[in-house]
């Protein structure tokens, strides 16, 4: 019963068509309830921190790791100083086209980052998180 409940997704990334390509697909998995692009991290942040969270809602975090002024890890470095009622309404997968061995490892590092997905976000990637 609770994995028919349909989920909010929040994409951050700073290239319009990657925005683009992800909303389409998370879009064709009739799971979704809403969903939020962002071209820059802070503003995704701002937005997370001073919009209370529904507290019968979860939404999916994509977060791209290359983006300028604040990068993807920059931005759960300061996400996970967030209020605990506000971090376990989130669940944050890392996107990015980079093979560096040090992002990969990286994204262990991080408590509120489930997994790393590669880019371009496909259907097959997106239905495994989904489960």
């Amino acid at each position: 019963m609770a994995q028919s409940k349909k989920l909010n997704f929040m994409v951050v990334d700073d290239s319009k068509l990657d925005c683009f390509i992800a909303e389409k697909i998370i879009k064709n998995t009739g799971k979704c309830e809403s969903i939020r692009s962002f071209l820059q991290a802070r503003d995704a942040l701002a937005f997370i921190s001073s919009t209370p969270p529904d507290e019968h809602s979860h939404t999916i975090l994509l977060v791209d790791i290359q983006m300028p002024v604040m990068n993807g890890f920059q931005f759960v470095e300061e996400f996970e100083k967030l209020p605990k009622e506000i971090i376990e309404k989130y669940t944050i997968y890392i996107i990015s086209s980079s093979i560096n061995e040090t992002d990969l490892s990286k994204v262990h590092n991080y408590k509120s980052v489930k997994q790393f997905l590669n880019k371009p976000l496909t259907s097959n990637n997106l239905s495994v998180l989904l489960g």
